[in-house]
C-alpha cells in the first residue's frame, strides 16, 4: 500500500552482521524480546524463503520447545508486525509459516546481502586482476560488521548461523589481507594479523600470512619464531605437524627465496593491478622534431623488459640538447608496455645539491601507495622495500638530470618487467649493463625543422638560408633553438634575416666560450636582450632563489610585486620558453638557464643590493608565513616575539589545516631558501625558520633534509662567529637528535645552546636549551639533572611569560617525578601543565600534556582514564602529522593494554608503534616498543617470536650502553615469566 499521495515508501533496513536491528528508512524500530529478534533473524537469513512453523520452532528452541511455542511463535509475529509499522505487509504468513520479502518492489536491505554482494564483485574484480578494486569492496563488506553477528540471539539455529559468519566474515579477512600483502603493505598487516593469530591460534592460514607480512618487513627471525610456535602448539594441542604450505613458506624464508620479496606476477592474460598506479611523467611537447633514430633505438630497448630482464638505458650529452625531451618522448610512447605505472623525478644533478637517493626514494615510494609510516629510514631499506615494491609490477623511472652512477644505482627497480630510463651529462660506464645512448646536436635538417615547426612554414620558406644560419648560430641544439625560435614567433615585425644578424652579434661577444655552451648562451643572451625591462628583472631575480621550484606567492616576495602582476610576468616569461610552469601556480628553471638568470643578475642587477634584497625578502615572507603557521600550532609560545625583525609580509591561514599544508608542500623551498641564507645579514632570520618549522624534523619525510639544513647553517655561524645564531641552531638540532634519539650529540647541541645562549644574552636560546637537557637527562636516567634543568627552564619561562614553554617544562617535570616514585606529584604537575595549554587553546600542544598525564596515571594503576588520555592524544598527533608522537603514544597504549591483562590488544599497538616510528624513530624508543611487544606476544602464547623481539630490543640497548639492558636480559632467562 501507499503511504498516501505523493508519499515515497521509505524502505526496510535489517542487521545480523552485529546486533539484530531494523529501520523504517532513518527510523528505528522495536525489535523486541530476544525470542522475537530470534524470529526476525531466522526470517531475515532465508532470502524471502518460507519458514514453516516446525523449523521455526526448532531454531528458536531446539529439541526442548515449551508448551505452547506455536502459540508464542504467532505472538512474536504480530509482534513484528506491529513494529513494521506501514510495511507490516513485509511479513507474510503462508504454508503454515512466515517469510520476510519486499513490498511494492522495494526490496529489504540486508547488511547480509549487501556483504554477500561486495563480496561476490571483490572476487570477479580479484579473478580480472584488478586488486585495488577488490580490496575496496572487501573493506566495504567487513565494514558492515559490529561487532558479534546475531549478538545476544538465542537458539540452536542462531548459534550456527553465528559460527558461520564468523568464519565468513574471517575468511573474507584472510583474503584481504592476502591482497594487502600483494599491495607492499607488509607493515601495516602485522599488527592485525599479530591479533587476529592470538584470537585464533590453530588457523594456520593466518600464521602463514603473518610470516610472510614479518618476512617482507625485514624481520626474517620474527617470521622464523612464528612458525616454530606454530609447530609446537599443533603438536601440543592437536598432535599434527604443520600444513604443507606453512611448511613449504619457512623453507623458502630459511633459503631468502627471492620470489618472497613480492607478489607474483600477473598472468599475461589480465593486467596486473597496483593500489597506485603513478602516472609522473612531464607533458611531451607538441613540436618533438627529429631523432628518428635515438626514439627507435631506446623503445626497442625499453620493450626488452617485457622480459626476463629489466631495462636500463642512460643518454648523455651536454646541456641543452635535448636529454629530457627526447627521453620524455620515448617514455610517454612507451607507456603501453608499462602499464602499472611511471614515476618522474629531477635529481638535479647539474646543480650545486643533488637530489639525495634516499629522499627521492621515499617520494616514489609514497607514490606507489605505500604509507609514510611504512617507508623505513636508510637507503639501503627504502631501495629494498622499492625494489620489493616493484617486483611483479611494470613500471617505469625516468631518472631525469643524475649526476653519476651512485646517485641513480638505488633507484634501479632491479626487477624484470620494469626499466629505467636516466639522463645525465655524464656517460654512465660505469652503470652495469646500462644501454648507453650518446646524444649529440641535432642535424641541420632536424634543426631547421624544428625551427620551422615553432615559427611557422610561411615565414621560413621565404627566409631559408637565413634559418639555417640562425640554428647554425644556435650550435644545432634544440634548447637553443627553441628560445630563438620562440622570440621569434612573439615579434610579428622581425624576420627570420633580423633574428639571425642579432644572433651573429651576441656570438662575436662571447668567442671565448667552447661551442657547446657559446651555442646556448648567446640564445639565452637573444631572448633576454628583447625582454621588457619588468620581464628582464623578474628572470634574473628569481633565478637567484635556490630549491626545486617556485610559488607564485613566494616568486612575488622575490620580485616584491602583487601576486597578479607576478603571474602576468611569469606567464610571459613561459612564453618565452625561459621559464617553465612546473604546475598551476608554481614555476622552474631549466637548470642552464637558472645559471644564466644568476649570471645576468650578477652582471646587469644594480645597484648590486638588489640581489640581495630580493632574496632577503623571499626569507622574510618564509618566515612570517611559517610563524603564523606555528602561531596556529603553538599559540602562547614566545619565540615568535624573539624572532629577527622582517620587512616582507607572509600569508595568512584560515585554520591548522591550511597551514600545515603549506608547510609540508613547501618544505623543500623553505629548507633550500634556510640553506642558502648565510650572509651575515640573513644568517640569525634563516636559524628562526628553521626553528619554526622544526615539525618537519617530526613528520619523517623531511627529517634528514631538516637536520642537514640546519648543519649547513651551523657551519657557516661558526664561520661568522655568530654566537646568537648558533645558539638557536644548536637548539634545533639538540630537538631533532632527541627525537631520532642520539642522546649524546642531543646533549651536547643542548649544552652548547645554553652556553652560546647566555653569551649572546639570547632568551630564548637560554631558557630552551635547559628544558631540553632535562629531557635528555630524563631519558639517560640522570633524574637530579633533568629536574635541576627543568626547574631552571622553568624559571627561565616563567621570567619570559612563555606560558607554553611553561606549560611544557611542568609536563616535562612530570616526567621525573614519576621516574622516581613521586607519582602524586607527578599527576599534578601534568594536570598544571594541561590547563595552561587548555586556557592558551593549544590543542597540538595539548596533546603532549595528554600524553604525560597518561603516563602518571598508568603508573598510579589509573588505566581506564590512561587509556582515555593517550587516545584523545592519539586522534591530535594524527591531525598534526606528528608521527614519531602517533608511534609513541601507540607504544604508551601497549604499555597500558599489558597492564590492563589485554595483551592482544598490547601486541597490536605495539605492532601499530614500530610501524609509525620506522624512518624516524631513534633506537632507544624502538627498543622499547620492541620489549613491550615482546611481552605481549610471550603471553598470548608466541613465545618464540617473544624472544627474536627481546634479542634485538637487548642487542640495541647493549650498543647505546643503556640501562634497560639488564632488564631485557633478565627477560631472555627461560625461568623468567614477562
Amino acid at each position: 500500500m501507499d503511504d498516501g499521495p505523493g508519499q515515497v515508501r521509505e524502505r526496510l533496513r535489517f542487521t545480523v552482521l552485529g546486533p539484530v536491528r531494523a529501520w523504517r528508512g532513518a527510523t528505528p524500530l522495536a525489535a523486541g524480546s530476544p525470542q522475537q529478534r530470534a524470529l526476525l533473524a531466522a526470517l531475515l537469513l532465508r532470502g524471502g524463503r518460507t519458514a514453516t512453523a516446525p523449523e521455526l520452532v526448532d531454531a528458536l528452541w531446539g529439541d526442548e520447545p515449551p508448551h505452547a511455542a506455536l502459540a508464542a511463535l504467532r505472538t512474536y509475529a504480530s509482534r513484528l508486525r506491529k513494529a513494521l509499522g506501514t510495511e507490516a505487509e513485509a511479513l507474510v504468513s503462508e504454508s503454515g509459516g512466515y517469510a520476510l520479502r519486499s513490498v511494492d518492489g522495494v526490496p529489504l536491505d540486508l547488511d547480509h546481502d549487501t556483504a554477500e554482494q561486495y563480496a561476490a564483485e571483490a572476487e570477479k574484480a580479484k579473478a580480472a586482476g584488478d586488486r585495488t578494486r577488490a580490496r575496496e569492496l572487501l573493506d566495504a563488506a567487513l565494514d558492515l560488521w559490529d561487532g558479534e553477528p546475531l549478538a545476544s540471539i538465542p537458539g540452536p539455529y542462531a548459534e550456527n548461523q553465528r559460527t558461520r559468519l564468523q568464519e565468513w566474515r574471517l575468511s573474507l579477512t584472510e583474503v584481504r589481507l592476502d591482497l594487502d600483502l600483494e599491495a607492499g603493505c607488509h607493515a601495516e598487516a602485522v599488527s592485525e594479523l599479530t591479533a587476529l593469530t592470538a584470537a585464533h591460534p590453530l588457523r594456520e592460514r593466518l600464521r602463514e600470512l603473518l610470516m610472510l607480512a614479518l618476512y617482507r618487513s625485514g624481520r626474517q627471525a620474527e617470521a622464523l619464531a612464528v612458525y616454530a610456535d606454530t609447530r609446537r602448539l599443533l603438536a601440543d594441542e592437536l598432535g599434527v605437524d604443520p600444513c604443507a604450505s606453512l611448511s613449504d613458506l619457512h623453507q623458502r624464508i630459511l633459503r631468502a627465496d627471492s620470489e618472497l620479496d613480492a607478489p607474483p606476477a600477473a598472468d599475461s592474460g589480465s593486467p596486473e593491478a597496483t593500489f597506485v598506479r603513478p602516472r609522473q611523467l612531464p607533458a611531451t611537447v607538441a613540436d618533438f622534431t627529429g631523432r628518428a633514430a635515438f626514439v627507435t633505438e631506446l623503445s626497442d630497448q625499453l620493450a626488452t623488459a617485457e622480459g626476463s630482464v629489466m631495462a636500463v638505458s642512460a643518454v648523455a650529452g651536454i646541456g641543452g640538447v635535448g636529454k629530457t625531451t627526447l627521453a620524455v618522448h620515448v617514455a610517454h610512447a612507451a607507456r603501453e608496455h608499462f602499464p602499472d605505472g611511471q614515476l618522474y623525478v629531477d635529481l638535479q644533478g647539474a646543480g650545486h645539491s643533488p637530489a639525495e637517493p634516499e629522499a627521492v626514494l621515499g617520494a616514489f615510494l609514497r607514490a606507489l601507495g605505500a604509507a609514510d609510516s611504512a617507508i623505513p629510514d636508510g637507503l639501503e631499506e627504502r631501495a629494498a622495500l622499492y625494489r620489493s615494491t616493484l617486483a611483479g609490477r611494470r613500471v617505469l623511472a625516468l631518472l631525469d638530470n643524475a649526476r653519476d652512477a651512485a646517485q641513480v644505482r638505488p633507484l634501479l627497480p632491479g626487477t624484470a618487467g620494469c626499466a629505467a630510463l636516466i639522463t645525465s651529462r655524464s656517460r654512465m660506464i660505469d652503470l652495469a649493463s646500462a644501454h648507453l645512448v650518446d646524444l649529440d646536436v641535432m642535424s641541420p635538417e632536424e634543426a631547421l625543422t624544428l625551427f620551422t615547426r615553432i615559427v611557422g612554414e610561411e615565414r621560413v620558406t621565404s627566409e631559408r638560408q637565413a634559418a639555417m644560419a640562425v640554428v647554425g648560430a644556435c650550435g644545432f641544439l634544440p634548447l637553443a633553438i627553441r628560445i630563438a625560435a620562440s622570440r621569434l614567433a612573439a615579434r610579428r615585425t622581425w624576420t627570420v634575416s633580423t633574428l639571425a644578424s642579432k644572433l651573429a652579434d651576441e656570438r662575436r661577444r662571447l668567442d671565448e666560450l667552447r661551442a657547446g655552451d657559446l651555442a646556448v648562451k648567446a640564445t639565452f643572451e637573444l631572448g633576454y636582450k628583447q625582454l621588457e625591462p619588468a620581464q628582464a628583472r623578474a628572470f634574473r631575480l628569481l633565478g637567484l632563489a635556490d630549491g626545486p621550484d617556485i610559488s607564485l606567492t613566494a616568486a612575488a616576495a622575490v620580485l616584491n610585486l602583487p601576486p597578479d602582476d607576478t603571474e602576468e610576468l611569469l606567464e610571459s616569461l613561459v612564453d618565452t620558453s625561459l621559464l617553465e610552469s612546473a604546475a598551476p601556480g608554481r614555476y622552474r628553471y631549466h637548470d642552464l638557464v637558472r645559471l644564466y638568470a644568476r649570471a645576468c643578475a650578477e652582471r646587469d642587477e644594480h645597484p648590486p643590493s638588489d640581489r640581495h634584497a630580493a632574496l632577503s625578502r623571499l626569507l622574510d615572507f618564509y618566515l612570517v608565513t611559517a610563524s603564523r603557521m606555528y602561531a596556529l600550532e603553538r599559540p602562547g609560545d614566545r619565540l615568535i616575539a624573539h624572532m629577527e625583525h622582517t620587512d616582507y609580509p607572509g600569508l595568512e591561514f584560515p585554520d591548522r589545516a591550511s597551514a600545515l599544508e603549506w608547510l609540508f608542500s613547501e618544505a623543500g623551498c623553505v629548507l633550500a631558501c634556510a640553506r642558502q641564507s648565510t650572509s651575515p645579514s640573513t644568517l640569525r632570520r634563516a636559524a628562526d625558520l628553521l626553528l619554526l618549522t622544526k615539525d618537519l624534523a617530526e613528520s619523517g619525510a623531511d627529517a634528514l633534509q631538516y637536520e642537514q639544513a640546519n648543519t649547513a647553517l651551523l657551519t657557516a655561524a661558526r664561520e661568522l662567529g655568530d654566537e646568537h645564531a648558533q645558539a638557536r641552531i644548536h637548539t634545533a638540532l639538540a630537538y631533532v637528535r632527541t627525537l631520532s634519539g642520539r642522546l649524546e650529540d642531543a646533549d651536547e647541541n643542548a649544552k652548547s645552546a645554553m652556553l652560546l645562549g647566555l653569551a649572546a644574552g639570547d632568551a630564548f636560546s637560554s631558557s630552551y636549551a635547559p628544558n631540553d637537557r632535562g629531557i635528555i637527562a630524563n631519558a639517560q636516567r640522570r633524574h637530579k639533572d633533568a629536574e635541576a634543568y627543568l626547574l631552571q627552564a622553568l624559571a627561565a619561562f616563567r621570567d619570559d611569560g612563555n606560558r607554553q614553554s611553561e606549560a611544557s617544562a611542568l609536563c616535562n617535570l612530570s616526567r621525573v617525578h614519576l621516574d622516581t616514585g613521586r607519582v602524586d606529584h607527578a599527576i599534578r604537575l601534568a594536570e598544571e601543565g594541561i590547563a595552561i595549554y587548555h586556557d592558551l587553546g593549544a590543542r597540538r600542544r595539548l596533546a603532549n600534556g595528554m600524553y604525560a598525564l597518561a603516563l602518571a596515571y598508568t603508573q598510579a594503576g589509573r588505566l581506564p582514564e590512561a587509556a582515555e588520555q593517550l587516545m584523545s592524544a592519539l586522534g591530535i598527533f594524527r591531525d598534526s602529522r606528528q608521527r614519531f608522537w602517533e608511534g609513541m603514544t601507540n607504544y604508551r597504549l601497549a604499555e597500558v593494554d599489558l597492564a590492563a591483562g589485554r595483551p592482544t590488544a598490547a601486541a597490536h599497538r605495539a605492532e601499530q608503534a614500530l610501524t609509525a616510528l620506522r624512518g624516524i624513530g631513534g633506537e632507544p624508543w624502538r627498543a622499547s616498543a620492541l620489549t613491550t611487544l615482546g611481552r605481549a606476544l610471550h603471553q598470548i602464547g608466541h613465545g618464540g617470536r617473544a624472544r627474536v623481539c627481546w634479542q634485538e630490543a637487548l642487542t640495541i640497548f647493549e650498543r647505546l650502553g643503556s640501562a634497560e639492558s639488564a632488564a631485557v636480559r633478565s627477560l631472555l632467562t627461560p625461568a623468567t615469566v614477562a
